[in-house]
């Protein structure tokens, strides 16, 4: 019997791979994380499309419950779907772990996350240093840890991926314009001067689907933009190449 981390991809149902939806069809029992990110697609398109009726696995049970998915992939083929690639979010990687732990067979089937995704942008991969998120302020009135991986990347001068929160669950998004007010805020009481309203950052949303938006300009004219649908992600560049600053020129 196998565990089979899978990666959905980024927009819907048909992002799966071939490989990967073999796996899924033959599957006694089929869970999909649904807390680190979503879809554009609901989960009834994806049971129909897969063929196979799927539980959703929100953080209590992907962490927490972890043991016993594993545990059912000692008497059956299990499939745990994960939104990007399996190892986009370290949570999903403690499974892993307990199924090496556990000596039941794990058979991982990447696909693309948001960290090559990102790639859209002009941007060079390689030049991406620690990527940081920004939960909802309110959960986190202290909050420095962005502004602080923002200030280490830049001493270097690399990009910084900043993922903003979510809870699909809740129909809770972290938007762009208010990321960005969180870290002004954050600037307001650290003073660095990293976060100024003519700071070039770059927003995106609903990476790898058709509609996607990329926009590339100041703080000030971000904040004023209407992204639409969720995911949301942030970029703020480091030190540019000529490359990256004429691709992201056509963002503006």
């Amino acid at each position: 019997m196998v565990l089979y981390l899978i990666g959905l991809g980024l927009n819907d149902e048909k992002d799966i791979t071939f490989k990967g939806l073999e796996a899924v069809k033959k599957c006694a029992q089929v869970y999909l994380e649904n807390y680190t990110s979503f879809l554009q697609c609901s989960v009834q398109e994806l049971e129909k499309f897969y063929g196979k009726k799927i539980t959703l696995a929100d953080r209590e049970m992907s962490e927490q419950g972890a043991e016993k998915i594993v545990d059912e992939a000692k008497s059956k083929d299990v499939a745990f779907l994960i939104i990007g690639d399996p190892f986009s979010a370290t949570t999903h990687t403690e499974i892993f772990r307990l199924a090496k732990e556990k000596k039941v067979p794990v058979k991982i089937i990447h696909n693309a996350s948001v960290l090559t995704a990102i790639g859209i942008t002009g941007l060079q991969l390689y030049k991406f240093g620690k990527t940081t998120s920004i939960p909802f302020p309110e959960e986190h009135p202290c909050l420095e840890t962005p502004y602080t991986v923002l200030k280490d990347n830049l001493k270097l001068g690399l990009h910084t991926l900043m993922l903003l929160d979510l809870r699909p669950a809740e129909n809770k998004y972290l938007s762009i314009n208010k990321a960005l007010e969180v870290l002004e805020e954050i600037e307001a009481r650290k003073k660095s001067k990293l976060i100024t309203s003519d700071l070039l950052v770059v927003g995106c949303a609903r990476l790898g689907s058709d509609d996607f938006i990329i926009k590339y300009g100041r703080v000030s004219e971000l904040k004023k933009i209407d992204f639409g649908k969720p995911p949301y992600c942030l970029v703020i560049p480091g030190k540019l190449h000529f490359a990256e600053e004429e691709v992201l020129e056509g963002w503006k």
